[in-house]
């Protein structure tokens, strides 16, 4: 059996509550659990004690028996300082899409552009200057 440490949602409408949950993976989110293993409150300020409660010893027990956290979870494990802190990927989601690409691509021509422009009246004048001071000699 796939066991997960989850989160399922309880509460009204626009006003969350989570219990954390240990479930088959294949159960319904809000569905059929094995065993509730604490709660998240989201609503609570993040250094509230109350924002999240967990049994340590029965996460520790469904851990050791191959249970995944899931994403969330792994999050609230590592806080709390009985998981590892793992290094996570933002592959793509980060990256801008082709026409952004494009549009920076386009803004940095013209910004190459305009200096090298910005430069060359600026290296005539030097050169030019030179010339004049060897004139009033």
């Amino acid at each position: 059996m796939a066991m997960k440490i989850r989160l399922a949602r309880g509460g009204s409408k626009k006003r969350p509550f989570y219990s954390i949950v240990a479930a088959d993976s294949r159960m319904p989110r809000d569905g059929r659990f094995i065993e509730k293993l604490g709660t998240y409150n989201p609503l609570l300020p993040k250094d509230s004690e109350e924002r999240v409660r967990m049994n340590l010893e029965r996460v520790q027990y469904w851990l050791g028996q191959g249970a995944q956290p899931t994403d969330r979870i792994a999050r609230m494990l590592e806080a709390a300082g009985v998981k590892p802190k793992a290094e996570r990927k933002n592959l793509k989601k980060g990256e801008p899409g082709e026409k952004a690409k494009k549009r920076a691509a386009e803004k940095a021509e013209k910004a190459a552009a305009a200096s090298a422009a910005a430069a060359a009246p600026a290296a005539e004048a030097e050169a030019e200057a030179p010339a004049e001071e060897g004139a009033a000699e």
